[in-house]
């Protein structure tokens, strides 16, 4: 059977809890910060260390972290309602490095995937490009206007208190999982 349409989706914050990182990064860096404390994607303000402090930490504790990240809530229900009928193709700034956890991860999870394209950037606008996406579900404001202007896709942004800037009109933004599921199903039906 084809696939009518290839849904492309980010996997840290809008596949996983974007909360995933809190409790790792207080235990290291000493502090008691919530998601809603988190109100920019670049990480250092809010702990007060430098931007390579920061990068040598996630080098270091990445792949622990990625292995026992939790699920959004609803993100499995969604996407198995769509894996049969729509290819799933998930392209994150993970380095290559990751591939076999992020594999293992989603087979833990049972979760459902075409492709796993791990680019070691945010830049995903040519691999939205190279796998013709329909569709993009994002959690970094930048990214979501990027793909939505460049590649004129709608993408769904899932709310987070680190990317609530204005975005242009084929952002979606939600607030969770069952909304981007109503949403996308609407649109589905306005394509059809």
């Amino acid at each position: 059977m084809k696939k009518s349409k290839i849904f492309g989706f980010d996997i840290d914050g809008t596949v996983t809890d974007p909360a995933t990182f809190v409790p790792y990064l207080n235990k290291h860096f000493n502090k008691n910060i919530t998601l809603d404390d988190i109100t920019e994607y670049d990480l250092t303000q809010v702990l007060g260390v430098t931007s390579e402090q920061f990068w040598q930490w996630l080098k270091e504790h990445e792949g622990h972290i990625y292995s026992q990240a939790d699920l959004a809530i609803h993100a499995k229900n969604a996407l198995h309602n769509w894996k049969d009928t729509h290819k799933m193709v998930y392209i994150s700034a993970r380095g290559n490095h990751l591939y076999d956890l992020t594999e293992q991860w989603f087979q833990a999870k049972k979760l459902p995937y075409d492709h796993i394209n791990l680019i070691g950037s945010h830049d995903k606008i040519n691999s939205v490009k190279e796998h013709q996406l329909d569709i993009f579900f994002e959690d970094k404001h930048d990214n979501a206007c990027d793909i939505a202007e460049e590649c004129d896709i709608p993408v769904v942004l899932f709310d987070t208190p680190y990317n609530r800037l204005s975005a242009p009109k084929n952002v979606i933004r939600v607030e969770n999982w069952h909304q981007a599921r109503q949403w996308v199903d609407q649109w589905l039906k306005n394509e059809g």
